[in-house]
């Protein structure tokens, strides 16, 4: 492997986190930039599958859009394979946490990506991302759990302590 093959890979490592942050902040034009116009997904083991960046975007924003349904994805341990000098792979840990607050429920699992990629006028894209679950959970949150933050409302704590009139 050479110099120049692991700044590459350190490129689409940033790709793949950077679609974790624009995904759970709902930034989804910002989202659509990392796609191929023709690229594919295919979630939870191909149970949702989609064809062009289109209709994958119009899929996570109209099923993570609602602000009272908050999404933590995290990723990593990724093994990335140049193949080319504009093409890659790569797999990917995820493990994440849905919390739908009307509801009072909470979604979590862990599942491995699987993704290819494209480097198109000196940028890495997704040609095609989806996952295959390990496990997904679900259950109600327990009453005594409050959301005290979010990314909404400023993402300033209610629970900081403040410095009392002077």
């Amino acid at each position: 492997m050479t110099p120049e093959d692991l700044v590459e890979i350190e490129a689409i490592k940033r790709l793949k986190y950077r679609y974790a942050r624009l995904l759970d902040t709902k930034d989804f034009d910002g989202l659509s930039e990392l796609f191929m116009e023709d690229a594919t997904a295919s979630y939870s083991g191909g149970q949702l599958s989609y064809d062009g960046r289109d209709a994958i975007i119009g899929f996570l924003r109209t099923a993570l859009g609602p602000k009272t349904m908050l999404t933590s994805h995290l990723v990593g341990q990724p093994e990335i394979e140049l193949i080319g000098p504009d093409r890659a792979e790569g797999r990917w840990a995820l493990q994440d946490l849905v919390i739908l607050t009307e509801q009072s429920l909470e979604i979590r699992g862990t599942a491995f990506y699987e993704d290819r990629y494209v480097k198109q006028d000196g940028a890495w894209k997704f040609a095609h991302t989806g996952y295959r679950r390990v496990y997904e959970e679900m259950g109600p949150r327990s009453p005594e759990l409050s959301i005290t933050a979010s990314w909404w409302d400023g993402g300033a704590s209610s629970i900081v302590a403040r410095e009392p009139d002077a």
